[in-house]
């Protein structure tokens, strides 16, 4: 059942919305963390950096594709918002062939440059064969990357957050028994982890669209509107491309900083691959609700219910922030314990956790960041997401990186706090152009109302 956001109360729909997201992501990470989790204690350390850099390096991938998909999650969300069922049908058509076009184009391009990325993202020595055949098994699974993600695209744009959650269970439950029979079993490392995932991605498309089949939907897809469209595809860069470009660009800023690790050794390689892992956990809450908020203000912008949307913003700012309180506690108190789940190897377990520190204060900024941002999503201005995040990815956090990196006798703590630094300074703009847009909404609200007086 879809969720329509335009009508009704405000709080409780939407943390009842965002739950099935915290939910489905929990378990995109564990599923993740299970490939780390599995070499960690089957393998060794050069497993684990094989594994950490490989999966950096696709999740960059994933997430030009989760950016993409944005677009459509937006443009969904406004047909939904507008009764518009016919048309979300027919563009919901159009899209899934943009997408499987993207797929095929991105699978022979990771083929051909992937050994080019690996050495450039300066993975050890010992791990570079590992981390190569990662890579490349996973780009010959495009295709079920690109479906996997798009299910999840698609449903949250019709206010439907349950149907994600399925696609991503069936997916964690048949990559962790891949995992150890691949790993565990048969000790194929890297490869093993790298199979596991494309498999259970494939399988987790299969079984969503035959529970599709059974559900009854508020759009019907016909099969002579899966077609190139070129008016659809412009519509979903325009709004899904700087979203794409955005979270590409920022995730290689991170690369570097994955790259610096590297260039430290096997034992920081491994801790930060770790922290990593466990730093998809420490933001599910803060990303779930951007989502979230995402999906209830594109809907209210096509029903031109922009005080509704402005309201749903303020009281999840609240939420957001007293989780990260939460969230700062355990991932600073208690990084060792976080980073201990992945690995047992002390050395590797003290440098996970010196990292872990920075992200936690990280959390205090992205738990307002990213209820702004969803905010402005929601209303298409995703030019200005990708323009402040690249700003703060190659102007602030990036350089900071390369100084802190060369500070005598520096912990990854140190060169980590380029991290929350570089939130922090996202985060004022971000205030800074909220407050100038909810002024021209004020502005524009006064006009509309004036002209309707004098009719």
């Amino acid at each position: 059942m879809y969720q329509d956001f335009t009508e009704g109360a405000i709080v409780k729909p939407l943390l009842k919305f965002a739950i099935p997201i915290v939910c489905s992501m929990f378990l995109q990470n564990l599923y993740g963390a299970v490939d780390l989790l599995v070499v960690g204690h089957f393998g060794s350390p050069v497993d684990v950096s094989a594994v950490s850099t490989g999966s950096m390096l696709m999740m960059t991938i994933t997430l030009l594709v989760t950016g993409l998909s944005l677009g459509i999650t937006i443009i969904a969300g406004h047909k939904i918002g507008e009764k518009k069922t016919k048309e979300t049908g027919e563009f919901i058509a159009k899209a899934i062939f943009f997408l499987m076009c993207i797929a095929a184009a991105l699978t022979v391009l990771v083929l051909v440059f992937s050994r080019f990325v690996v050495v450039l993202m300066k993975a050890p020595e010992e791990a570079f064969d590992g981390t190569l055949s990662y890579v490349r098994i996973c780009a010959l699974g495009m295709l079920a990357i690109i479906g996997y993600n798009l299910i999840g695209a698609i449903f949250r744009g019709i206010g439907d957050s349950k149907m994600p959650l399925i696609a991503v269970a069936i997916a964690s439950v048949v990559n962790i028994v891949g995992d150890l029979i691949l790993v565990a079993v048969f000790s194929l490392g890297p490869s093993g982890t790298a199979i596991a995932t494309i498999f259970a991605q494939g399988m987790s498309v299969i079984i969503s669209l035959l529970i599709m089949r059974k559900r009854t939907l508020p759009f019907t897809i016909d099969r002579k509107d899966i077609s190139w469209d070129w008016k659809v595809n412009k519509q979903i860069l325009s709004l899904g491309l700087p979203s794409a470009v955005h979270e590409v660009l920022v995730t290689v800023s991170f690369l570097f900083l994955i790259s610096i690790a590297n260039s430290l050794g096997v034992v920081a390689s491994a801790g930060v691959g770790i922290a990593e892992k466990v730093c998809g956990f420490v933001m599910l809450i803060p990303s779930a609700y951007n989502q979230s908020i995402a999906t209830f203000v594109a809907q209210n912008e096509g029903a031109q219910k922009l005080d509704r949307a402005s309201r749903a913003l303020f009281s999840f700012c609240i939420i957001s922030f007293l989780t990260g309180i939460l969230i700062f506690y355990f991932s600073f108190f208690h990084g060792d314990l976080l980073s201990g789940i992945f690995s047992e190897d002390a050395d590797v377990i003290s440098a996970g956790a010196s990292y872990l520190k920075a992200y936690a204060i990280d959390c205090l900024f992205v738990s307002f960041y990213f209820c702004f941002i969803g905010y402005l999503v929601g209303r298409g201005r995703t030019v200005f997401v990708m323009l402040v995040g690249l700003i703060s990815a190659f102007f602030v956090r990036t350089p900071l990186a390369y100084l802190f990196s060369h500070i005598e006798g520096v912990t990854l703590f140190g060169i980590g706090l380029c991290i929350p630094i570089a939130t922090a300074f996202q985060t004022v703009l971000a205030v800074i152009y909220l407050v100038r847009v909810m002024k021209l909404d004020r502005r524009q609200s006064l006009l509309n109302n004036n002209s309707l007086d004098r009719i």
